[in-house]
């Protein structure tokens, strides 16, 4: 009778042998929670929708839990760590695990805020466990950065999933959710208990799903002429919008001049604009101020 064949996931024995070998501790500095649990990242990898044609980029693999379930469902994995031990160590542990897809997986050793490309073909998916404290500038800069990605699912603290859902009008709606929404669709997709992660975070997790956009919101307006509104509109909340955008437009005025032509009252609030509104308010301001040169 031939023995069952081992499962190529990594577990909690696995995991912390695999650190002690590697003299490696999760770091705060660097938000490092590992997942130890396989049928987590499973699951991860089902609410992902991750299909056998997919080339999957994932962020901050750490010791590789994530990325060897990724690699069990898509066509390629690319992972890309900042961490030099870790880094080092991935495509050993993938060749061990999984040697029959090993040639599927590519690692790019660098920093995902400097990423401006891959290798190999595009990639379609975005699927991580974010680190906690980079989480929405990481993820803003590679739905900018690779407009390929059609899918994505991330793994982020509760807080930081229910802003990045947030609906207009909810206490939490603010900066990550109209950023996140001017690329995508976003909903929250489930949660994650602490027990999975070693070391335990004192937090819960939340996974939030984004799928792109077919078409992004119609204006003439750039995407930095739109974030300037809502970083702008996010500074002051408690201001109205003909307040907070004074600075941004030049004056109170001007602010009110471009939030009256976009059909936003002047005394709106940031948190009940949807991204549509702020990329009008942006629109008029730039269209005024063109007008204004010639």
């Amino acid at each position: 009778m031939s023995s069952p064949t081992p499962d190529p996931l990594l577990g909690p024995a696995e995991i912390r042998d695999l650190s002690t070998k590697l003299g490696v501790r999760p770091t705060k500095q660097r938000g490092q929670n590992f997942v130890i649990d396989p049928n987590t990242v499973r699951r991860i990898v089902r609410t992902a929708d991750v299909r056998p044609d997919d080339v999957v980029v994932e962020i901050g693999p750490g010791l590789g839990s994530l990325t060897l379930a990724l690699l069990e469902a898509a066509d390629r994995v690319t992972a890309v760590e900042i961490d030099d031990v870790l880094a080092a160590a991935l495509p050993a542990t993938v060749e061990a695990r999984l040697p029959a897809r090993a040639d599927r997986f590519a690692l790019v050793h660098r920093d995902a805020m400097l990423v401006d490309e891959l290798p190999g073909p595009a990639p379609t998916a975005l699927v991580a466990n974010l680190p906690y404290n980079v989480a929405v500038p990481v993820l803003l800069h590679m739905l900018a950065t690779f407009p390929s990605i059609r899918r994505t699912l991330v793994m982020v603290q509760a807080e930081v999933a229910d802003r990045l859902a947030a609906a207009p009008g909810s206490k939490v709606y603010g900066v990550p959710s109209v950023k996140a929404n001017w690329y995508a669709e976003v909903k929250r997709a489930g949660s994650i208990g602490r027990n999975v992660f070693w070391p335990a975070p004192n937090v819960d997790s939340g996974l939030v799903s984004l799928v792109r956009r077919t078409e992004q919101p119609a204006t003439t307006a750039t995407r930095a002429q739109v974030f300037a509104v809502v970083d702008a509109a996010f500074a002051q909340r408690r201001k109205t919008l003909r307040a907070a955008l004074a600075g941004w437009a030049g004056s109170a005025a001007a602010a009110e001049k471009a939030l009256v032509g976009a059909g936003v009252s002047p005394q709106a609030r940031g948190e009940s604009l949807t991204v549509e509104e702020f990329a009008r308010i942006a629109e008029q301001h730039a269209t005024g101020r063109q007008e204004a040169s010639a």
